[in-house]
């Protein structure tokens, strides 16, 4: 088993490296992620500029690029191998709702998924990484109780599913108190905070995105009420973002622009 680790909150966060600590014990595990915190990169990627790979004394290797360059990158040469799983994270602070939209945990998940590689983002509910070891310990769990069918793949057997990409959000809490696993949908938030203004020293006006708004759609069956009831949420997510119920409106619009010229 091979799994390849990245972030989006840089390669010295204390989440990646109990990220690291708690899977080096479940598999073969190498780190390559950004050399700087890339929150709410999503999924881009640098195509006009050079990256350059450099190794930190505890061997992870770090991209100044985003997550998802760390992750491509990774898989389209620097490895030298195909890993069976990528795993992002663990994030500081919750990927809920229509955070999984900006989140760099989520598209250095998503860029694995992308390569057809089972993948997993692993967020906490909470910044100021209390209790990591807690959540790196489930995290391990969770990849433990998947490696029978990882490892069908790996043997170069045909998959018994396409290939997943799982969100994960873990409540910052003693192991005692998380009451378990839950399946979920994504919620919805309000709209953001207002923009921040301030005046530079030479005068200029600057803005800062305003924080991400209170949760808005987060009843049961959602990651945010999942999470708020001390469990740890797991959604499945997919890359189609066609809308694929309105379709046949859109297909009757069309036929009378084509009828009208």
């Amino acid at each position: 088993m091979k799994i390849l680790i990245c972030n989006d909150d840089g390669y010295q966060a204390s989440g990646i490296i109990a990220l690291y600590e708690a899977l080096k014990t479940v598999a073969d595990v190498e780190v390559v992620a950004p050399e700087h915190n890339n929150s709410a990169k999503s999924n881009a990627l640098t195509l006009h500029s050079p990256m350059y790979v450099q190794t930190a004394a505890n061997g992870f290797r770090y991209i100044n690029g985003t997550p998802a360059d760390c992750v491509h990158i990774a898989l389209t040469g620097l490895l030298g191998y195909r890993p069976d799983l990528v795993v992002s994270g663990i994030n500081n602070g919750a990927n809920m709702g229509d955070d999984t939209i900006y989140s760099g945990t989520v598209g250095a998940a998503m860029e694995g998924y992308l390569f057809g590689i089972p993948s997993i983002a692993f967020s906490q509910t909470e910044k100021g990484w209390a209790y990591i070891d807690v959540a790196a310990r489930r995290a391990a769990e969770l990849v433990r109780q998947l490696i029978p069918s990882l490892e069908n793949v790996a043997e170069g057997a045909e998959p018994t599913v396409p290939p997943w990409l799982l969100n994960v959000n873990i409540p910052n809490l003693p192991d005692e108190e998380i009451r378990g696993v839950k399946v979920a949908r994504l919620g919805r938030r309000h709209a953001a905070e207002r923009v921040i203004m301030q005046t530079s020293p030479r005068g200029e006006t600057m803005y800062w995105i305003g924080g991400s708004g209170p949760a808005k759609e987060a009843g049961e069956g959602t990651d945010f009420h999942a999470t708020s009831q001390k469990f740890v949420s797991i959604t499945p997510l997919q890359v189609d973002l066609t809308d694929h119920e309105r379709l046949p409106y859109w297909a009757q619009t069309a036929a009378k622009m084509t009828e009208s010229r």
